[in-house]
């Protein structure tokens, strides 16, 4: 491109302006978002872009065809690395540009807003006149995507935090005014972890992991069950001590002890949401592993049906809950749901007629209505202790958090004996294992038979995204163990998603819930007494209509809600699939 030619496109867009026709807009859009500017004290393109009178690209688009300049759906594929190192992630977070590639001295940036007339000589001077400037027009969500991904989450941040100076050089030579120093960085430490936050909680996460290494900071994050790269500039290893006192003092921890394991809680708002922080920290080789469990608050699922669960598992378990004794189990590893599901049993339960009591550990949602307990291992308020506490209360339903030895066993089958319904949770592969590792920790056969209602088995898929879901076959090889294990010669047709910005490239948006239920049935209780083994007892089971956890990630499948890949990831292993 000719020095002619950009000349020209910079001067068409230093004299452009908005006026009425510039994509359709109207004398009286135009009056109304003038108004809107001068009231909220923003820019007159802002105004327009708020009100909605039109949308961003529409609007970019027909600015590009009135100045000449190019318009672009950015990604992270326009970017060249070598342009990237033109300016800094502070300078291009301030203007809310981002370098795109150099060709013959000409740098070309993607810009939002055509109509600041001091902004290409601004980054000229920023640029030390090095380079040519050329502009293009691209969204303003997408460049900041572009910035976000390109630098790292807080990169400008971190770039304010150290100065223009090495950071190692820094690090080397400050002996003097630590106290000073660390005050003065203190809120950029509180602006970086803010903005981890609140990265973290747009991704929808569920997890925080900040783990320290010889020579970095490793950021990831856990969405839809799986971790993601946060994807943070390297320079952040330099405050990884900072960053954890932060997280220490939002949740009350000690910041002077760094050699002990420790556990705290915090809230956060954003957008009008509050999120509660659940906070543990570990001492590791090379300074505190950090993991925040993010818990969006009062958005608890109200009926088993918004799960996802089948509607004949639906009706069974209404009429399992509403029965005034007994236990109902539920199994599945950690992070499989277990906690959300007996939750919506209890937001289902609760009224002035009940008393409900729950011991957990820790107590993950606050619900208005119960009364709940956290276990304190440490001076001895373990589960089984307080379940024998919780029956001088005179509840009606009694929630425990987990069985995990004899003790809780024994005195949770013997509450359900004595009238009460009781609610918990074991660590199994499917749901006929819960009954032979009761009977491995010591409990009497003939109580296990008398007391369980049932056992609910659980997993979560990921739900493919409805943006970019289309028409799919399987990898062959993951066809080939379908088809063995359905003994079929043909798939049926199935849906994958294609990955697109919404669901951050992945193909799946949001997760659902595949059951196993599993009822205690006359001849399933003789085969406990009589201590049959698992395998036995699952097929029983099927015989009586239960569906397994592959069966109903299938059914998943048929409906286009998942793949068959996630399927297999999640029950690979599992007696239910065999």
């Amino acid at each position: 491109m000719t020095t002619a030619k950009i000349t020209e496109r910079n001067i068409a867009c230093r004299t452009l302006r908005i006026e009425p026709g510039l994509a359709g807009l109207t004398e009286e859009q135009l009056t109304v978002a003038r108004i809107e500017a001068d009231k909220q004290k923003i820019s007159l393109r802002e105004s327009i872009l708020k009100l909605g009178f039109v949308d961003e690209t529409q609007f970019l688009t027909a600015v590009a065809e009135k100045t000449g300049l190019d318009f672009l759906n950015l990604s992270v594929d326009d970017i060249q690395s070598d342009a990237l190192k033109t300016i800094t992630a502070n300078i291009a977070s301030h203007y809310n540009t981002i370098p795109l590639k150099i060709v013959d001295n000409t740098l070309f940036l993607a810009i939002c807003d055509p109509f600041n007339p001091a902004l290409k000589n601004e980054i000229e001077l920023v640029l030390d006149n090095s380079y040519t400037v050329e502009f293009v027009l691209a969204p303003s969500d997408a460049i900041k995507k572009a910035i976000r991904k390109s630098y790292g989450i807080g990169a400008a941040t971190v770039e304010q935090m150290t100065g223009s100076q090495a950071i190692e050089d820094r690090m080397d030579t400050r002996k003097e005014d630590l106290m000073d120093q660390n005050k003065a960085r203190d809120a950029s430490v509180i602006k970086l972890v803010n903005q981890l936050l609140a990265d973290s909680i747009g991704a929808g996460a569920t997890d925080i992991h900040i783990e320290p290494y010889e020579n970095e900071l490793k950021v990831r994050y856990r969405v839809d069950g799986m971790l993601h790269d946060a994807g943070i500039p390297q320079t952040v290893r330099f405050f990884r001590e900072g960053i954890a006192s932060r997280i220490k003092i939002m949740s009350g921890l000690d910041i002077a002890e760094k050699r002990l394991p420790q556990d705290g809680r915090a809230q956060v708002n954003l957008a009008g949401c509050t999120f509660d922080l659940r906070i543990s920290v570990l001492p590791t080789r090379h300074g505190e592993a950090i993991n925040i469990r993010i818990l969006p608050q009062g958005k608890l699922i109200s009926d088993l049906a918004s799960l996802g669960m089948a509607d004949n598992e639906v009706k069974t378990l209404h009429k399992l809950i509403a029965k005034p004794h007994g236990i109902i189990l539920l199994t599945g590893p950690t992070g499989s749901g277990k906690t959300t599901t007996l939750y919506t049993c209890m937001n289902m339960l609760k009224n002035t007629e009940r008393k409900i009591i729950t011991i957990e550990d820790p107590v993950e949602y606050d619900m208005p209505g119960l009364v709940q307990m956290q276990v304190h291992s440490e001076i001895g308020f373990t589960f089984a202790r307080a379940l024998r506490s919780m029956l001088r209360h005179d509840p009606d339903i009694m929630l425990v958090g987990e069985i995990r030895d004899l003790e809780t066993a024994e005195t949770a089958i013997r509450t359900a004996l004595t009238g009460h319904l009781v609610f918990s949770t074991l660590h199994t592969n499917d749901a006929a294992s819960a009954i032979t590792r009761l009977l491995d920790m010591g409990i009497e056969a003939f109580l296990a038979a008398s007391s369980i209602d049932a056992i609910l088995a659980q997993r979560l898929v990921r739900v493919i995204c409805p943006n970019c879901k289309e028409p799919y076959q399987p990898d062959p090889e993951i066809a080939t163990a379908i088809k063995s294990l359905l003994r079929i010669d043909h798939l049926p047709d199935s849906f994958h998603g294609r990955g697109c910005s919404k669901c951050r490239f992945t193909g799946y948006h949001g997760r659902t819930v595949i059951t196993e239920l599993l009822l205690l049935s006359e001849a399933i209780r003789n085969m406990t007494i009589s201590r049959r083994h698992s395998n036995e007892i699952d097929a029983q089971a099927r015989k009586e209509g239960m569906t397994s956890l592959f069966q109903s990630g299938l059914e998943k499948v048929k409906q286009a809600i998942t793949t068959y890949d996630d399927v297999l990831r999640v029950t690979k292993g599992s007696a239910a699939i065999n």
